[in-house]
C-alpha cells in the first residue's frame, strides 16, 4: 500500500512558514560565532613569543636552583648514610662486647651454683631490672672478688657505650630519612620544571622557532659586545697599574737605597692575585676547555657531563683545590672582587639565588656548563644581561 504521507519541504519552519532566506542567515550566524569561540583562545589566551621565552628563561633558572638543592641534598645523604653505617658497624661491635661481658658474669654465676652459694651475686646482677642500679648498692660491690668486680665494671661500661650508640645510629637514620625525602622532592621539582619547559617549546611553530632563535642571536651579539667592552676595560687598567708599578719602581730605586723597603707592586689592592694563583688557574682553565662539547646534565659531576657547579668544582680540583659541590657553598669558598677586576680563573655567579656558575677565562668571556638541551661551551659572561650577574670570588 503505496504512503500518502507528504514529503518534507526544504528550508526551516518558523510558525508554520517555510523560510529558507531566515534559515541561511541564521546558520550563518551560528558558524561564525562557532568560529569566533574557537579562535578566541588561540589569539586571547596564547602567550606571546616573549612571553613564552620569559617563562622558558624563568623554568631554566628555576630548575637551576633546584639542582643545587639537589646537589646539596645528595651530599648530605651521602655524609648522612656514610655516618649510619659506621654507627651500626660500631653498634654491633659494641653489642658483641657486651655479649662477652655478659658471658664473663655468667660463668661467675655458674661457678656459684656449683659451689653451693645461697646468694649467687653475679646472677642476680645479670637478672636485675637495671643492673646499673643493681651495682649502686655497696653491699653487692663488697661481696664480688677483685676478678668480678672488674667484670660488672666491664658489663656496665659496655651496656651504658652500646646504648649511647644504638640511640646515636637512631637520631643518625632519622636523618639520613629526611635528607633522602629533601632528595626527592629536589629530584621531583627540577624534573617538573624542565618539563614545563619543553612543553612551552614544542607548542611553538617552525615559524615562531625562527624568531625566538633571532632573539636569542641578537642577545647573543650584545653579550658579546659587552664582553668586549669589559676586555678593553681591564686592559686599560692592566696598563695604568702596569704604569704605576714602574713608577713605583723607579721611585724606590732612586731613593736611599735600602734594599728592603721598596714596593712589590701587591698593595695595591687585596684583588691582585699572587703568581701561585695564575698557576692554578691555569690548571683549572685547561681541564675546563678539555670538557667542552659535553652535555649538560642537572646533577652531574663528570667525567662525561656536568652542571654548572660540577663542572668548577672538578676543573678547580685538577688545580689542587677543593671547592664545596653547590653553587650556595662555592660562592664563599674564595675573595670577593669587583667583576671590571676579574681573572681568569676566577668563578662568577648569577641570579640573586645563586643558581648558576661559570669559570671566567678573560676577556669578558667564561666556560660553563649553561643548561639542559645544552652543552658544555665558551660564552659571555653577559650573556644574560649584566644586571644576572651576582658576584665574582677568586677561590684560591
Amino acid at each position: 500500500m503505496a504512503s500518502h504521507r507528504k514529503s518534507r519541504p526544504t528550508g526551516t519552519r518558523v510558525a508554520g512558514i517555510r523560510t529558507p532566506a531566515l534559515a541561511t542567515a541564521a546558520l550563518t550566524s551560528v558558524a561564525l560565532l562557532s568560529q569566533t569561540a574557537t579562535a578566541a583562545p588561540t589569539d586571547d589566551d596564547r602567550p606571546s613569543l616573549e612571553e613564552v621565552e620569559k617563562k622558558v628563561g624563568d623554568l631554566y633558572r628555576q630548575a637551576g636552583s633546584a639542582t643545587e638543592k639537589y646537589n646539596a641534598a645528595k651530599e648530605k645523604t651521602s655524609k648522612q648514610r656514610k655516618r649510619v653505617d659506621t654507627l651500626l658497624d660500631d653498634v654491633a661491635e659494641r653489642t658483641q662486647k657486651l655479649n662477652e661481658a655478659r658471658e664473663e658474669l655468667g660463668s661467675f654465676a655458674s661457678a656459684q651454683y656449683r659451689t653451693g652459694s645461697t646468694v649467687p651475686e653475679t646472677a642476680t646482677f645479670l637478672l636485675a631490672d637495671s643492673p646499673q642500679d643493681y651495682v649502686d648498692r655497696a653491699h653487692l660491690m663488697d661481696r664480688l672478688t677483685g676478678r668480678q668486680k672488674g667484670a660488672v665494671d666491664d658489663y656496665v661500661t659496655q651496656q651504658s657505650e652500646t646504648m649511647e650508640k644504638r640511640r646515636e645510629a637512631t637520631e643518625s637514620l632519622q636523618t639520613l630519612t629526611e635528607s633522602q625525602s629533601d632528595l626527592k622532592t629536589a629530584k621531583a621539582t627540577v624534573q617538573k620544571k624542565l618539563a614545563t619547559a619543553r612543553e612551552l617549546l614544542s607548542e611553538l611553530t617552525a615559524e615562531e622557532k625562527a624568531r625566538l632563535a633571532a632573539i636569542e642571536k641578537r642577545k647573543q651579539e650584545e653579550a658579546a659586545r659587552k664582553a668586549a667592552e669589559l676586555a678593553q676595560q681591564q686592559a686599560e687598567e692592566r696598563k695604568r697599574q702596569e704604569e704605576a708599578d714602574r713608577q713605583e719602581s723607579d721611585a724606590s730605586s732612586g731613593s736611599s737605597g735600602s734594599s728592603g723597603s721598596g714596593g712589590t707592586g701587591t698593595e695595591t689592592g687585596s684583588t691582585t692575585p699572587d703568581s701561585s694563583y695564575g698557576t692554578k688557574a691555569e690548571k683549572a682553565l685547561a681541564f675546563a676547555r678539555a670538557q667542552i662539547g659535553k652535555p649538560y646534565v642537572w646533577g652531574a659531576t663528570g667525567p662525561d657531563s656536568y652542571d654548572c657547579s660540577g663542572l668548577t668544582q672538578a676543573a678547580w680540583k685538577n688545580a689542587g683545590v677543593t671547592l664545596p659541590r653547590t653553587t650556595y657553598d662555592q660562592v664563599d669558598a674564595g675573595t670577593t672582587v669587583p667583576v671590571s677586576q676579574a681573572q681568569p680563573g676566577d668563578l662568577v655567579f648569577f641570579y640573586d639565588d645563586l643558581s648558576h656558575v661559570g669559570l671566567y677565562i678573560g676577556n669578558g668571556m667564561m666556560i660553563h656548563a649553561p643548561k639542559p638541551g645544552a652543552y658544555v661551551r665558551e660564552e659571555s659572561i653577559f650573556y644574560d644581561g649584566e644586571s644576572s650577574i651576582h658576584s665574582v670570588v677568586r677561590p684560591a
